[in-house]
């Protein structure tokens, strides 16, 4: 009489882990979404604080009030870390969806192109936006200008 054993398999060989040491692209991605979400909440509130509170709120917003932010130096990269880290933090969140629910190689590599395309073109433009703003119009109705362009 033969009897079939079955084997089953040792629960501590099932998570193996693969012997990779240091720090990979996935863990490299994860730390960054911690540094620049931290880095973002003080950016973000910081924009609103000095946008919001310490102005005239809302209405006191306009071409102006940009025109005499942007002309400092503080503001351009303030306003430009801001653009970097949000754009390249979503963008990673949804690479990071993108990869968990996209069924097919292709359907993957095609969003993830087109995400990244996006991310790129929006971070040239809101770059050049900021370092190429001219607060001085030339041509421009005075009443609208910051106090500091020559009338």
């Amino acid at each position: 009489m033969s009897t079939s054993t079955t084997s089953i398999p040792d629960p501590s060989t099932r998570y193996r882990r693969t012997g990779q040491r240091g720090l990979n692209a996935e863990m490299l991605s994860w730390m960054f979404m911690r540094g620049s979400g931290a880095l973002l909440v003080i950016l973000v509130f910081g924009h609103l604080f000095v946008n919001l509170w310490l102005g005239d709120g809302v209405k006191g917003i306009d071409f102006a009030f940009v025109g005499g932010k942007w002309s400092s130096p503080f503001w351009q990269v303030w306003d430009l870390l801001m653009l970097w880290l949000g754009l390249i933090h979503g963008g990673n969140g949804v690479r990071t969806i993108i990869n968990d629910y996209a069924r097919g190689d292709r359907t993957r590599m095609v969003l993830k192109a087109l995400l990244y395309f996006a991310v790129v073109v929006t971070i040239v433009l809101g770059t050049l936006v900021i370092f190429t703003f001219d607060p001085c119009p030339v041509g421009a109705e005075p009443s609208l200008l910051p106090s500091f362009c020559e009338g």
